[in-house]
């Protein structure tokens, strides 16, 4: 559905060189901090700027192939951008009709009812949770077949962030070949949603996981001065000093399990499992 090989873009004071893969029929995640390089991907794919080398393929064509058809394939959120603010839902879904040959009214309709957006009111005065909402609502309303979705659920409360995965995995259960790419920085909305995550840190993928062994097979080892130093290390991704010996990430607890009886074991969540990444020292 999605190809994307060694994207690069020069800043002055930022690279970016992301390979990543999104496979038809799953959820693929882009996590990692602010900044680390998601909505510059995002945008040079889309061809809203310039990448200075590397190929994009999006639904088996390059983006600069892509007639206004394609596109009707596409349905894109970006945390950056929205509707007028002077417009209503009233105003917007004549441009929707003109826009998408394919616009589902009645479903566009069934699901502002269902989230109780309002269809006279100006969009600027909606909550954060509605725009959301509403920009998600236009993306998945023209059958489209690959979701290309930046950050769509930051500055969300745990009550609208849920509405919106909700949604999400309702467009994936519709059509077993629809795909998703979604970023956040938010990495528990994606434990649920995402067949598999890349995890990006200055401009570049440091790790690639299929989610379940990530949750499965990644844990934290806590041990002391006299247990790392007799330890078999060659499964450990990454260390840190703590106050009582040192945290160890690895991607086989089993192993260690079986090996090291002795030692905390603890299950790695993405959000350690980033920090450890980011944070911790290859051995």
């Amino acid at each position: 559905m999605l190809k994307i090989e060694h994207l690069k873009k020069e800043y002055d004071n930022f690279s970016l060189d992301c390979s990543l893969e999104v496979q038809e029929g799953c959820v693929t995640g882009l996590i990692g901090q602010n900044g680390a390089g998601k909505s510059t991907t995002f945008k040079a794919v889309l061809g809203l700027i310039s990448m200075d080398s590397g190929n994009v393929t999006v639904l088996g064509k390059k983006p600069q192939q892509f007639t206004p058809g394609d596109r009707e394939d596409l349905g894109v959120v970006l945390s950056d951008s929205g509707f007028s603010g002077y417009l209503t839902i009233k105003d917007m879904i004549p441009v929707l009709k003109n826009l998408y040959k394919h616009f589902d009214y009645p479903f566009f309709m069934e699901q502002t009812r269902r989230f109780q957006l309002p269809m006279d009111k100006k969009i600027k005065d909606f909550s954060t949770g509605m725009k959301a909402k509403l920009k998600m609502l236009a993306a998945i309303s023209h059958n489209a077949k690959l979701l290309i979705l930046d950050e769509p659920t930051a500055g969300l409360d745990v009550i609208a962030r849920d509405e919106l995965l909700e949604m999400l995995r309702e467009f994936m259960e519709k059509d077993e070949r629809h795909s998703i790419l979604i970023s956040s920085h938010i990495s528990g909305d994606l434990e649920s949603l995402c067949d598999d995550l890349y995890m990006i840190h200055n401009g570049k993928v440091i790790l690639h996981e299929d989610t379940d062994v990530l949750l499965s097979d990644y844990a934290l080892l806590k041990v002391d001065e006299k247990q790392f130093q007799h330890m078999e290390k060659q499964f450990i991704l990454r260390y840190r000093k703590e106050t009582y010996g040192y945290s160890c990430l690895t991607d086989q607890r089993q192993y260690y399990a079986e090996n090291y009886p002795k030692t905390a074991i603890e299950k790695g969540t993405i959000d350690e499992v980033i920090t450890m990444m980011i944070r911790g020292q290859v051995l």
